[in-house]
């Protein structure tokens, strides 16, 4: 059975909770910005976390594998 969780920015997130991931990295252009090339994963009730692109192609994958039923693949952790 897939996980149920996926690691992202040190946080083990719920896969059910995931509402949408960014498919670009985040760009704003502010000097102070502490996420500029990070892919932004959106969590319901307006929470977030950042995500590299090794998580985010990672959390893809747990998603997808969790939503069809496929083998838990030990390198999502």
């Amino acid at each position: 059975m897939p996980p149920v969780f996926c690691v992202v920015d040190d946080k083990s997130i719920p896969l059910y909770r995931v509402m949408w991931i960014s498919n670009l990295p985040h760009f704003c252009g502010n000097e102070d910005c502490m996420h500029e090339g990070d892919y932004e994963v959106r969590l319901e009730q307006d929470d977030s976390v950042w995500a590299s692109r090794e998580e985010r192609d990672n959390l893809l994958q747990a998603i997808e594998s969790w939503q069809c039923g496929d083998e838990f693949d030990e390198d999502w952790k």
